[in-house]
């Protein structure tokens, strides 16, 4: 008898072993959507940096006389260029299309904002988000931070005991999205921006991290943007899911290099943007750069071309000193908290974004360079 034979009993431990790896593995062997995301409310709160900190809005800051964003008349829209959109299997799904400028991508839908508003924010919280901003009157929604639990490694070990101690892992990166609805002449415009964290180390020894920013990712938008079409299409995500990979990738941002039609310029020895677009794109390109940088907006008036916003700038809290700070230091109080107008001007094909005071008069102070190079960085 070969004293290297496997007996009975071995043979029998072995088939044991085998059909529990294949009863524990056999739970995720379907493919997991690339998008799993789980808000991040319910873990500890991040500790982000100030100027990307979403503030809320304050009745004091109310500009009057301004039109409300959504309640606002477009003017006369130019023809939009309707392309296939090549990040997604499609660009249509009932009444509700993708339509592609340049690199930007936007849906456009034939409805009342009425009723569009109560399916989007369903759509946000049945994909996992919480929500921290839901205003109605500007058209602005946006999410908390959260984490896409579809990037995290599928090994044999988290497939095995993943989901009894999914807690242990992280992917050490956050997102959040804005959503901006308007309404134009050609319907309503619905784009989504993204804003990225990611966790780094601050020490040698890896034992403490702090939440840095990290680009916006263009592939995401588009996916969002695809599945709200399909939602508010009426139509199942199953339906034409399949998207391409090499044109796909074409769409994420290559670099933060501004575009060739995109330059820094000078006006009246003011620093200002100038972009060879119409009012239209100019526009739009302009309020996804804003969303992108995560400026506080408090209001929009697109017949006037004047975007109301907050900033602060990076390095401080974003809060006023309270009273007894102001009452106790001899320095000049100086709030780190401003308002500003972003505003969007056009002769013909070609358009100039400046930074104005609350007052409307252009701001000469050096936020205003800083302010102009952000947004010009986030112009695609």
């Amino acid at each position: 008898m070969n004293r290297f034979a496997p007996s009975a009993r071995y043979l029998n431990a072995m088939a044991c072993a085998a059909a529990l790896t294949c009863f524990l593995s056999g739970c995720s062997t379907l493919d997991e959507s690339k998008i799993d995301y789980k808000s991040a409310s319910q873990a500890p709160t991040l500790s982000v940096p100030p100027d990307l900190t979403q503030l809320r809005r304050d009745s004091r800051y109310q500009v009057a006389g301004s039109n409300s964003a959504l309640a606002s008349a477009a003017a006369a829209a130019s023809p939009a260029r309707v392309a296939l959109d090549a990040g997604t299997a499609a660009n249509q799904a009932g009444e509700a299309r993708i339509v592609r400028a340049g690199t930007q991508r936007y849906l456009v839908i034939n409805r009342s904002a009425d009723s569009v508003w109560e399916p989007l924010r369903e759509f946000w919280k049945d994909t996992g988000f919480a929500l921290i901003l839901d205003q109605p009157e500007l058209g602005i929604m946006e999410t908390d931070w959260a984490e896409n639990r579809a990037k995290l490694p599928q090994d044999f070990l988290r497939k095995a005991v993943g989901k009894m101690f999914d807690s242990l892992y992280s992917t050490g990166e956050r997102d959040r999205f804005r959503t901006r609805i308007e309404r134009t002449a050609n319907g309503l415009e619905i784009t989504i921006t993204h804003r990225g964290l990611a966790e780094i180390y601050t020490s040698p020894l890896k034992d403490s991290t702090v939440w840095s920013p990290r680009a916006a990712d263009p592939e995401l938008e588009i996916e969002f943007l695809r599945r709200l079409m399909m939602r508010l299409g009426g139509q199942s995500l199953s339906v034409n899911t399949a998207s391409s990979p090499a044109n796909s990738a074409t769409t994420a941002s290559s670099g933060t290099a501004m575009p060739a039609d995109v330059k820094l310029i000078k006006q009246n020895n003011l620093p200002a943007i100038e972009i060879k677009d119409g009012f239209d794109r100019a526009w739009r390109r302009v309020g996804v750069a804003i969303d992108r940088t995560g400026f506080t907006v408090e209001d929009r008036d697109r017949a006037q071309g004047v975007f109301f916003v907050r900033y602060a700038p990076p390095g401080t809290t974003g809060k006023e000193p309270g009273f007894f700070a102001k009452l106790f230091t001899s320095d000049k109080v100086i709030p780190t908290l401003a308002k500003y107008r972003i505003a969007v001007t056009s002769k013909g094909d070609v358009s100039t974004v400046m930074v104005q005071g609350a007052d409307g008069i252009p701001e000469t102070s050096a936020n205003a360079d800083k302010i102009i190079k952000l947004l010009a960085d986030e112009i695609k």
